[in-house]
């Protein structure tokens, strides 16, 4: 049998790679930052990381890690009601509540198991989850898992979530569920309004603040800082891997009785091994840099603001945004990789975004920006764009 799935195999990832749309991995042998090195033996500017503040290879978190593993050792080798959880664990899960503002936390092994592991716990076929078109592919896994009836809204559309919340009266219980930032566009969703829509027709809200923690907000502390709502959201989701230090891991913070249903029915934190201890004693010393000084927090929105202007006065078709990612959109899927292609020759790894990663006609080049990043790395990443986007017809 495997001979003929071989074939339909063969066939199919040839007709990506001849559609341009086949994703090569290029292969990093340094520590993540502002400047990498590639096997090749090239030295570039990377400015698509998920390292928003720039604390990836920070010395302080290097040294929390080392400090895990001399005093807790390598692994759990065990689930969190066996005989996983650490005096670590229960730390790390206070201090993400004390940063968000919320009553209790329960970590994950990934973000994506805490999205994938929220909605089926909680909600029946009485019930309704309402979600925003662009939601993150982890809450789309996630909600299928669960029985709730499904209602979608159009991305950010106040008129579309009313309707919907019109339509799940007929419901036992409905939670409105948005990324607190949209991962390929870089907007932030409305989340004051939502709250206000979901007060008014007695609904629920969670928000998943994996691109909009550590970033958005003077202090970082995500949308609900932004929007001056702390307390209103019901549920958050998040994760390690992307402001906060880079490496790996997720949490679901929020109501107390919410979390403490997760502990008791949520299959990916009953099923997989605990975070290992060098990840969670980093992730605590991580959060307390967080509240010590808001020093990476502003370097990281002066970047932004200056590498958005700079962009739209050289004539590039960017996206609004109010977070660190910048959507450089160029709409045709081989012009995308082409033109990252090019970058990459410049010094500048940046990768190009297409079906099915974001809708067809949608390509992009997504650039983030980092507190990792000086000025100068700016500057060349904006001429590097600059001299390919005029080669390539892109800008004039």
């Amino acid at each position: 049998m495997y001979g003929k799935f071989k074939e339909h195999l063969t066939r199919e990832i040839a007709a990506i790679r001849n559609e341009g749309l086949y994703k090569d991995e290029r292969i990093i042998v340094s520590p993540q930052g502002a400047e990498i090195e590639l096997q090749s033996g090239e030295k570039v500017l990377n400015f698509c990381a998920n390292n928003y503040l720039g604390l990836s290879n920070h010395p302080e978190l290097i040294k929390a890690a080392k400090e895990g593993l001399d005093t807790h050792g390598y692994g759990m080798s065990s689930v969190r009601f066996i005989c996983g959880t650490t005096d670590l664990h229960k730390t790390l899960e206070k201090k993400i509540a004390e940063f968000f503002g919320t009553e209790d936390t329960i970590l994950y092994a990934a973000a994506f198991d805490a999205n994938g592991g929220v909605f089926e716990p909680l909600l029946t076929e009485e019930d309704a989850i309402i979600s925003d078109s662009l939601n993150h592919a982890s809450i789309i896994d996630g909600v299928r898992l669960c029985k709730a009836q499904r209602y979608r809204y159009p991305n950010a559309d106040m008129a579309g979530l009313e309707e919907a919340l019109k339509k799940a009266q007929k419901n036992r219980f409905r939670v409105v569920v948005t990324d607190g930032v949209f991962s390929m566009d870089g907007n932030v969703a409305p989340v004051d309004k939502i709250v206000e829509l979901a007060e008014k027709y007695d609904a629920m809200v969670m928000v998943d603040e994996s691109h909009s923690a550590g970033v958005v907000g003077h202090t970082g502390r995500g949308v609900s800082e932004y929007f001056d709502i702390t307390g209103h959201i019901d549920l958050i989701t998040g994760t390690l891997g992307k402001s906060f230090g880079g490496a790996i891991g997720g949490f679901t913070t929020g109501r107390k009785e919410i979390i403490e249903m997760l502990r008791q029915r949520s299959r990916p934190y009953l099923f997989s091994n605990s975070l290992p201890p060098m990840v969670v004693n980093t992730g605590i010393r991580m959060f307390e840099m967080m509240s010590e000084t808001n020093e990476l927090q502003d370097k990281l929105h002066k970047n932004t603001d200056y590498f958005m202007e700079k962009m739209k006065a050289a004539g590039f078709d960017i996206k609004p945004t109010k977070s660190a990612i910048c959507a450089v959109m160029l709409y045709d899927a081989k012009l995308s990789q082409d033109m990252a292609a090019k970058l990459l020759d410049e010094g500048i790894y940046v990768i190009g975004f297409y079906y099915p990663v974001v809708p067809k006609g949608e390509a992009r080049i997504r650039v983030q920006l980092s507190a990792g990043h000086e000025q100068h790395h700016l500057d060349k990443a904006i001429a590097a764009f600059t001299k390919v986007g005029k080669e390539l017809g892109v800008i004039k």
